[in-house]
This record gives C-alpha cells, structure tokens and sequence, in this order.
C-alpha cells in the first residue's frame, strides 16, 4: 500500500512539473489534456512477441497551434509477464536513470481541422521525441477523431533501439526486434 502511495505521489508531481514547464501559449488557447493517455508498444521476433501498455500518460493538446506534448513514466508499462517489466525496467530503459519519455511537437494544418463538428482528419505530428535520454526528431503519421466535441489523437509509428541507445544483451536479441512498433492513443477533455 505504502508503494502504490509513493508512485501515486510521484505521479502527481511528475503532472504538476509537467503542467508549470508548459509553453505560456497553453494557458490563453484552446488547450485540451488527459492524463490516462495510452502508448502501447510491441517488439515481433520468429522466438517470442513482446507487448506492454502505458494507461497513464499525460499529454496536452493546443487546437490553434497545434502544439502537442507527452510525457510518461517508463516504470507504467505493464507487460503480460512480470519477469518482461523488471527486465524492460532494469536492464533495456534503465527506468531507474532515464524515469520519463517525452514527445514534443507540432501538428501540421491544424487550422484545416474543425473541432466544432464531427470528423476525421489525417494529421502528421513533427518533433522531437526523447527516450532513454537521447531526443531525435520524428515524423508520424496520425489521426483526430472529433466525436461530440471530444478529440481523440492517434498515432502508430516504429522507432529502432539503436537510435535510442538501448542495447540488448547478445543472450536474448533474438527474442527482443530491433524494431518497436509503438501506438498512441489519447482522448482530451478542454482543460
């Protein structure tokens, strides 16, 4: 109970952080934010598939500008099995070093999008993307979904470990891809 506690608290205080390092265009425009984001991953060998989810990331969304960011603690994801987190944590992200991931861009032709009614519009997401303490640029393709006046952002891309720096040990590299496919999924309430 006394864990859980702690990790609700540094939590808590990982989105407050986030929240005061937030450009000051955010706090005039049109913001959106959820904090139970989704960013799923999954790693394809012939040997093993491996698959983790993160339900707690936070992000906000700037429908003028189309600013976008996301933050997540590396220890969130969960996996199927529990010997998969504690490697994942311990021995590939090195959570304990690295805690958080990041994503901060832009979205392209937002102002083509109409937030008042219902809708779908392909979007591409330019930025900086950083993992395992190292931050490259990326391009992804994506989707908002306007349904009643909630927005939903997705987004499915692949990144490779080397350009992360994220070594895997010669004993299991035939179980973990070099290739990640990792998916994005976050529903924004108006902030």
């Amino acid at each position: 109970m006394a864990v859980k506690i702690k990790i609700m608290n540094i939590r808590n205080a990982v989105l407050v952080l986030f929240i005061f390092s937030v450009k000051p265009t955010f706090v005039a425009a049109q913001v959106y934010f959820t904090k139970n984001g989704s960013v799923s991953f999954f790693s394809k060998t012939i040997v093993e598939n491996i698959a983790a989810t993160n339900n707690e990331t936070i992000s906000i969304l700037n429908i003028q500008t189309g600013e976008m960011q996301f933050s997540l603690l590396n220890n969130g994801f969960h996996f199927p099995k529990a010997k998969m987190e504690e490697d994942f944590n311990e021995d590939y992200m090195e959570s304990a070093r690295y805690p958080r991931s990041t994503f901060k861009g832009i979205i392209s032709g937002i102002n083509k999008i109409d937030f008042a009614n219902d809708g779908t519009w392909p979007v591409t997401v330019t930025g900086d993307l950083q993992i395992h303490g190292i931050t490259k640029k990326i391009s992804v393709p994506g989707k908002i979904v306007v349904i009643n006046g909630k927005i939903n952002a997705t987004a499915t891309f692949s990144v490779l470990l080397k350009d992360y720096s994220i070594k895997i040990p010669s004993i299991v590299s035939n179980k973990v891809s070099e290739k990640i496919d990792i998916s994005v999924n976050a529903l924004y309430q108006k902030k």
